[in-house]
């Protein structure tokens, strides 16, 4: 477990660059944190980190977006805040983009708890004051 503390959101490059060094074969990512905790905007920074051209936004109404990383490889970005029942996850396939080996960043995954793979990396994001952050990358 790593610990990052930042003071500023111009930090989050270097946060993104531990994220994915310490992915270490694993393709599913959670991020946990309360609303506007920064979560999508830690996705941003990892997707720029990629080499990602694409606009990334949060899906909280399609309830994933595809990006694609310089080297054209996907990328899954899921948001299940508007889940109601974990069942939903089924409609769209969630196992598909899971499975795949492709890389997927989950924002709300508690909505989904029961149904994660077990390898995974979760990452925890709390605001510590409207600027800081304690990121924790597991």
């Amino acid at each position: 477990m790593k610990t990052l503390h930042i003071s500023s959101i111009n930090e989050l490059p270097d946060v993104a660059e531990e994220v994915l060094r310490s992915l270490q074969g694993r393709s599913v990512v959670l991020f946990r944190g309360e609303m506007g905790a920064g979560k999508t905007t830690l996705i941003r920074a990892i997707m720029a980190e990629l080499g990602s051209e694409d606009t990334i936004s949060s899906p909280t109404f399609a309830i994933v977006n595809h990006y694609s990383t310089a080297t054209g490889e996907a990328v899954y970005h899921f948001d299940f805040y508007r889940i109601e029942r974990p069942e939903e996850a089924f409609d769209f396939g969630y196992e598909e983009y899971f499975y795949s080996g492709d890389l997927c960043l989950v924002e709300w995954p508690e909505k989904i708890e029961g149904l994660l793979p077990e390898e995974v990396m979760t990452i925890t994001i709390t605001a510590d004051s409207e600027e800081e952050r304690t990121i924790t990358i597991d």
